[in-house]
């Protein structure tokens, strides 16, 4: 069983908030961006190379390898996920990936999209999704970074 210690969604994915807080808190030794999209773009894994801290590695799959890799990872790697979106998610949990929770923590505005909570904009396909991780068990929580508290998950679902 691998040892995933967060799994969070975040639009930025590898950036300040996550390489200097929540690895830290969370105990991470390995961050993976589960994307499909970053997964072939180079330059993009070499600017999130930077904002991680020098104590994690890095990896950048697509969510079929992660799904079909993350059961292979050594019980030494202590394992943040990082996905940009719900949907990303859900297709992993779908997948086999044993994921208890999920920390939302930024969903950027755009167009279609209602702000729900102070960094967190839905569509009715992130509430559907959101909903269908619930089904499946999967605890959601709505929260920034690690020192402030969490924010109702009802809001997603107003």
């Amino acid at each position: 069983m691998p040892d995933i210690r967060l799994t969070r969604i975040d639009n930025r994915l590898i950036h300040g908030q996550v390489a200097t807080q929540w690895c830290g808190v969370v105990g991470a030794n390995l961050l993976l961006v589960a994307n499909d999209a970053v997964a072939a773009d180079e330059f993009r894994q070499s600017l999130m190379n930077m904002a991680a801290p020098a104590y994690a590695q890095t990896r950048f799959f697509t969510i079929q390898k992660t799904i079909d890799i993350i059961h292979k990872a050594s019980p030494n790697q202590h394992i943040a996920i990082i996905c940009e979106s719900p949907q990303d998610v859900l297709k992993l949990v779908e997948g086999g990936v044993p994921i208890k929770k999920v920390n939302i923590g930024n969903m950027h505005m755009a167009d279609g999209k209602r702000q729900v909570a102070t960094s967190v904009a839905v569509d009715d396909d992130d509430v559907a999704t959101f909903k269908k991780l619930q089904d499946l068990g999967v605890e959601l929580e709505i929260k920034r970074v690690p020192d402030t508290p969490a924010e109702s998950v009802d809001k997603l679902f107003k």
